[in-house]
């Protein structure tokens, strides 16, 4: 996505395996960044943010909780979902049920240990697998409805993407590994970051939510400049 003129940025995207805006959000800062590659070279990072810390292990039905959470009607969580599924068709990350058979319910889950996953994932394999790690994730809870708090799962998602399996789980129980998670989680919070998709470039320029390609790319493009011109 770049050419040796091109000005290194470092991107932190604050984001849930949950929220389908972020799936939706990256594909389109992805292409952003690419149409933007001639001038940019974009670092990815994913960083940890939790929709729902309080979800029991064994989540929650979806419409169950975006019932309650947003007092929507069924009719209307019909309509926020077709929504939704098309604005992840149009990005080429489809969210319908790719499974085979009948379609599982969909599910809301604690998602922690992804988070723990995710920030091993960074340290240990660098930014390009750890983005690997979350499109797995990402497709593993959107086309295929599996348990995103298991952590025999989650392992198997580790070794689909190309992560050492045992490692994985020795990382899912280290402690400090999560001390490192719930610190991360805190400097979000402190940092101003209280939704998600949200995207920190260079420490310190925001810019939040599922915009187009293009406005990404023009953003990249102005950050670049500030930087240059600081």
């Amino acid at each position: 996505m770049s050419n040796d003129g091109a000005t290194p940025m470092v991107v932190d995207i604050w984001s849930d395996v949950m929220c389908p805006w972020c799936l939706v959000g990256w594909r389109s800062f992805a292409e952003g960044a690419r149409l933007a590659a001639d001038d940019v070279a974009v670092t990815i990072r994913w960083m940890p943010f939790e929709l729902n810390p309080q979800m029991p292990p064994e989540g929650r039905l979806q419409v169950e909780h975006l019932a309650k959470t947003y007092d929507r009607s069924e009719e209307e969580i019909d309509t926020m979902r077709a929504e939704l599924e098309g604005a992840a068709e149009r990005v080429g990350f489809p969210i319908d049920w790719q499974g085979e058979g009948e379609a599982p319910p969909a599910m809301m889950w604690n998602t922690f240990d992804c988070h723990k996953l995710l920030r091993w994932a960074l340290a240990s394999y660098g930014p390009e697998k750890q983005t690997k790690l979350k499109e797995t994730m990402f497709a593993a809870h959107f086309q295929q409805r599996l348990n995103m708090a298991d952590r025999d799962m989650l392992v198997d998602l580790c070794e689909k993407a190309g992560l050492d399996a045992a490692a994985a789980r020795e990382a899912l129980d280290d402690e400090a590994l999560e001390l490192a998670v719930r610190a991360e989680e805190e400097r979000g919070v402190s940092g101003g970051i209280s939704a998600v998709p949200t995207f920190v470039v260079n420490h310190k320029y925001m810019l939040q939510g599922a915009q187009e390609p293009e406005d990404f790319a023009r953003a990249l493009l102005q950050i670049a400049n500030m930087e240059a011109a600081a």
